[in-house]
């Protein structure tokens, strides 16, 4: 029987359905250390874990039995994806099943920091009237720039433009321009124009220090800050610099560089206690309708690989997508990408006297998978034949037998 380990209170909905294919499910409710993790993964074939678990390399190498790690969230920069792809595990994520939560708690924060609703609920909980317009603004008729065009910000600038924004954006990649949104050539060009700037980028190493002393001395002055992305993309010193100088009239910040493992847990930050800051703990993407989403799409994901070895949408082997097996049997094997490799499958099956009745291969990078279906009961011999090759990373029998 496979065994699943779900870690930090992913959805139920995730354990119902592992458990109605067959699956043995064990959950934890917080993040486990790197030590931790590699105990907990012995005899474990299925992790899941959301932003918090740092599945490194040391993990991965401990643990020869995992097959799969599905991030019940959008980001994967927890995990190291190479080593995953290298050792055979394959990886699936949800790019899409919270973008909507994140994009309507960033229009929320736009409109709250714009109106000062902070310091207007701050002084009334105080038994503090104060009534005035100083400071507040419509979001009409301003200017958001964003950062980082993708699933999340291209739906943000829809929403923003129907509340009779201007839109500009600024992306490494070439993108559509949604509606009137313009795409500018640069970063520094965005921000001398924006009146709200929200970051919506991804976790690649290469946006470390994205946003700094710089990038917030060229914003506007009583311009917005937002970051729901990462949060070792922002200076945060920089950040409450530029509120305590009043340079910036607000932010609002949903990730942080260091993050406590769990719900409860004391929070640390120089960004408490600033004036019409926004500080809340990562969940941007956490509302009940999202995670329900979340939960049924990647656990789907994990049951059909485990299933049919279908790999549609993983983060780091080549993707293929699978039916039920045509044959008796299914052989599945990820494997180095170099040349011969399929002839030599092929050779090996021919040798032993199978018959191939159904073969996809696909390559992403140094990594190769080839699922072939058999028509007959595989022989023992061939399963050792492939999986002592050279190249083999690892090689599943899915359906059939072997004898």
């Amino acid at each position: 029987m496979l065994k699943a380990l779900l870690l930090e209170n992913v959805h139920p909905l995730t354990i119902e359905i592992l458990a109605a294919h067959g699956i043995e499910v064990e959950t934890r409710s917080g993040a486990l250390d790197e030590n931790e993790l590699i105990d907990a993964l012995d005899g474990v074939h299925i992790l899941g874990i959301r932003s918090k678990t740092q599945v490194t390399a040391k993990v991965i190498e401990a643990s020869p039995e995992l097959l799969t790690i599905g991030a019940f969230c959008i980001g994967t920069n927890q995990i190291d994806l190479k080593t995953a792809a290298n050792h055979g595990v394959a990886v699936f994520n949800a790019p899409f099943s919270n973008t909507r939560s994140v994009v309507e708690i960033a229009l929320a924060e736009i409109i709250s920091l714009t109106r000062r609703m902070t310091e207007r609920d701050k002084a009334l909980h105080a038994g503090i009237w104060d009534k005035s317009a100083e400071g507040s603004h419509e979001v009409r008729g301003r200017t958001l720039g964003i950062i980082g065009y993708g699933n999340i910000g291209t739906q943000l600038s829809v929403l923003a433009e129907n509340l009779g924004m201007s839109v500009v954006f600024y992306d490494t990649a070439e993108k559509l321009a949604l509606g009137n949104a313009r795409r500018l050539g640069s970063l520094d060009e965005l921000l001398q124009v924006a009146d709200i700037v929200t970051l919506h980028v991804d976790g690649r190493s290469g946006n470390a220090g994205l946003f700094g002393e710089d990038q917030f001395a060229m914003m506007k002055p009583g311009a917005i800050f937002l970051n729901l992305s990462r949060g070792f993309v922002v200076d945060t010193h920089a950040l409450r610099e530029a509120i305590l100088s009043r340079h910036l009239a607000g932010a609002a910040i949903d990730v942080f560089p260091s993050e406590p493992k769990k719900r409860g847990d004391q929070f640390e930050s120089e960004l408490r206690g600033l004036p019409n800051v926004i500080l809340t703990p990562h969940i941007g993407g956490s509302t009940l309708e999202a995670q329900e989403s979340i939960g049924e799409f990647v656990a789907n994901k994990i049951k059909d690989y485990v299933r049919t070895g279908t790999t549609t949408l993983s983060v780091n082997i080549p993707n293929l997508a699978l039916e039920n097996s045509t044959g008796v049997a299914r052989v599945a094997h990820l494997h180095r990408n170099t040349p011969g490799v399929l002839a030599a499958v092929n050779k090996t099956l021919a040798e032993h006297g199978t018959n191939i009745e159904g073969q996809l291969l696909a390559t992403r990078g140094e990594v190769g998978y080839v699922v072939t279906d058999a028509g007959s009961v595989l022989e023992a011999a061939v399963i050792d034949a492939l999986r002592s090759m050279d190249q083999t990373i690892k090689l599943r029998v899915l359906t059939g037998a072997q004898r």
